[in-house]
């Protein structure tokens, strides 16, 4: 496993953005974990988690694109966050844009925060995590609605590697059957279990026999078929 990757996961567990316990889902169901993307709330969380994104995004895509695109509320400060990261980590400046979820009709008006979008733009959409692939159902007409843009790939910060919406696949791979674009994640939910499973950090385990069991029979219940 790359060492941001490692990084990356003991900073969720130590920003109190990934949490093992139980917890009750949108969805209804009862997970072993939960991961909050809002509890990154300081400048440092932010800048770290920007460079995070920036590496996995160039591991994934080689920067082969114009625009990051983080669908509103929360995609606003990560597509900033990792614009800025991109350009101070390998000297690119990549523009970001966001949707109002009400368009606005007077001093900057329209439904974009950010740059505005153009025929033959790059698009990389950015947010925490994606679990039923319903956010994208509604970003994707937003963006084709604006201009004729090519979605180059979505980036979340960690894949829960359970079924999706309609198949036994992943959510992920749902995504990359409907609309025929990649879509990846800094880590899974595989790598996360792997590297704490019974493994210290600052004194704390977090994944003990006890969570382990019952990420285990969470997958068995709800985990992808992909």
């Amino acid at each position: 496993m790359e060492a941001y990757k490692k990084e990356f996961i003991e900073f969720m567990v130590e920003s109190d953005v990934l949490k093992f316990g139980e917890f009750t889902l949108k969805s209804g169901r009862k997970s072993p974990f939960f991961m909050n993307a809002g509890a990154y709330v300081t400048g440092t969380q932010l800048r770290r988690l920007g460079e995070y994104y920036a590496k996995a995004i160039h591991d994934a895509y080689d920067l082969d694109f114009d625009v990051l695109f983080g669908p509103a509320y929360k995609g606003i400060p990560l597509a900033v966050a990792t614009a800025m990261a991109i350009s101070e980590l390998y000297g690119k400046d990549i523009r970001y844009c966001s949707n109002r979820k009400e368009e606005k009709d007077h001093g900057d008006t329209g439904i974009l925060l950010g740059s505005s979008l153009k025929d033959g733009d790059r698009v990389v959409i950015i947010e925490d995590v994606t679990t039923s692939g319903k956010s994208i159902e509604e970003t994707f007409p937003i963006l084709r609605a604006q201009a004729d843009v090519q979605i180059v790939g979505l980036m979340v910060s960690l894949n829960r590697m359970e079924r999706g919406r309609a198949t036994e696949k992943s959510a992920l791979n749902e995504i990359r059957e409907t609309y025929g674009f990649e879509a990846r994640a800094i880590v899974t939910m595989e790598e996360v279990t792997e590297y704490l499973y019974n493994r210290p950090y600052k004194g704390k385990v977090y994944i003990d026999d006890t969570v382990k069991a019952a990420l285990d029979a969470y997958y068995a219940q709800y985990g992808a078929k992909d």
